[in-house]
């Protein structure tokens, strides 16, 4: 008897690396199936569509992402070394990449832009949620006078966020890490000079 949760895992798994190294548009069903070992008629019985199988993989990628990025803040003990974790997540992308071909997120805002509304608004709703994050990470540091009061949080988060994921972009682009490793430095400058 098959397992239909380990079917849909699977399904998952072999499209979020179609997804994320081949293209969200350029990977068809046919790629999928064959790819998973399964037929066409498993995959629309676990998703009504493929753009719902894409919402899937994406939010399955990311959450692999974002359930890393939490532990390490978790773990740090102040503001400077819980946004220090975050960057040092990210200085590894390259040697350890949490999702095949790279930063689920930044691939997939890539391609959408205006060609796909449905998944431009699942990147969105994700980005805002990491920047959100961030800036969470960064006020309780202002609370706990740990971080500069002066700083406008959002502001920041924001700068932050997008720092990273440009670098993340030229690492991909040139296939060397200096420049990220270069973002990564000068943040964590920054935030050891806003730090108290």
């Amino acid at each position: 008897m098959r397992n239909p949760e380990n079917t849909r895992k699977r399904i998952i798994a072999s499209a979020s690396i179609l997804f994320n190294t081949k293209g969200y548009k350029a990977t068809s069903i046919s790629d999928i199936t064959t790819k998973a070992g399964i037929t066409k008629g498993a995959i629309y019985k676990h998703f009504k569509d493929k753009s719902d199988l894409e919402k899937a993989c994406l939010m399955e990628m990311t959450n692999r992402v974002f359930d890393e990025v939490t532990r390490r803040i978790i773990e740090a003990p102040d503001v400077k070394s819980k946004l220090w974790s975050i960057l040092d997540y990210f200085g590894g992308y390259r040697l350890n990449p949490p999702v095949e071909g790279g930063c689920p997120l930044m691939n997939a805002a890539i391609e959408v832009d205006d060609a796909d509304p449905v998944l431009k608004k699942v990147v969105s709703t994700i980005m805002i949620g990491l920047q959100k994050g961030i800036a969470k990470v960064i006020q309780n540091g202002i609370d706990r006078n740990q971080f500069q009061k002066d700083v406008d949080v959002n502001e920041y988060a924001t700068m932050m966020y997008s720092a990273i994921e440009g670098g993340i972009m030229m690492m991909k682009v040139t296939d060397n890490d200096h420049n990220l490793m270069a973002v990564i430095q000068f943040l964590k400058r920054d935030i050891e000079r806003k730090s108290i």
